[in-house]
């Protein structure tokens, strides 16, 4: 696959112009748009930077984190801290999405959605109030492992480092995670299915398959 070099604030600029023509096909009335990646890959980063472009659009949006909806660690954790299978298959709470954020943004929903649910630092729940979402309002949800669970994005964009830049880029201390992300690349393939991929082996220069 062709990449061609990019700016971040420019690769911002040119997604949220693609959103502001997104229909989503099921006939919601707000696209949902999923950020894939590493932590260390920084999908967070790009989904607040699109977030921003989209505001200057005057296009209201969203950015929410799968890590506000991490399952208590007496789950997470049953395993132990270090256990990788756990974290590719047990530490988010997707029946949480689905209900707090996708499910109030189906056709016909009321637009309503919780943008987190679990501070992992206290283990207890944020208490965050709900948020009402306009028609047309754009969510940008951004994590790890995203593409495994079927959620329906209208687009998605997988920020991709080489095995060894993630190695690289990840913490001494989280290199226990890396196994769940080899795995997730040889059972969903993000960089081929995912509808936008960006290359962010060197944070400075990214590249892309717009």
């Amino acid at each position: 696959m062709r990449l061609e070099a990019i700016t971040w604030d420019r690769l911002a600029e040119l997604l949220a112009d693609r959103l502001l023509e997104l229909k989503p096909a099921d006939g919601s009335a707000w696209p949902r748009v999923g950020f894939d990646g590493a932590p260390a890959a920084g999908p967070g980063d790009l989904a607040e930077r699109v977030a921003e472009a989209l505001r200057v659009r005057g296009r209201p949006s969203l950015v929410v984190g799968a890590e506000g909806f991490l399952r208590p660690a007496s789950l997470r954790l049953e395993y132990g801290r270090r256990d990788a299978e756990s974290y590719y298959s047990g530490w988010f709470d997707t029946g949480a999405l689905w209900r707090e954020v996708f499910g109030p943004l189906d056709p016909g929903g009321n637009g309503r959605v919780l943008a987190d649910l679990w501070d992992p630092a206290t283990d207890r729940a944020t208490r965050s109030p709900y948020l009402q979402l306009p028609p047309g309002a754009v969510l940008l949800l951004h994590g790890p492992l995203l593409l495994r669970h079927w959620f329906p994005f209208d687009l998605t964009v997988h920020v991709l480092l080489s095995p060894g830049a993630l190695r690289r880029r990840t913490p001494e201390a989280d290199h226990w995670t890396l196994p769940a992300f080899e795995r997730y690349a040889a059972e969903t393939d993000p960089a081929g299915t995912a509808d936008v991929l960006v290359r962010a082996d060197d944070p400075r220069h990214p590249a892309w398959n717009g």
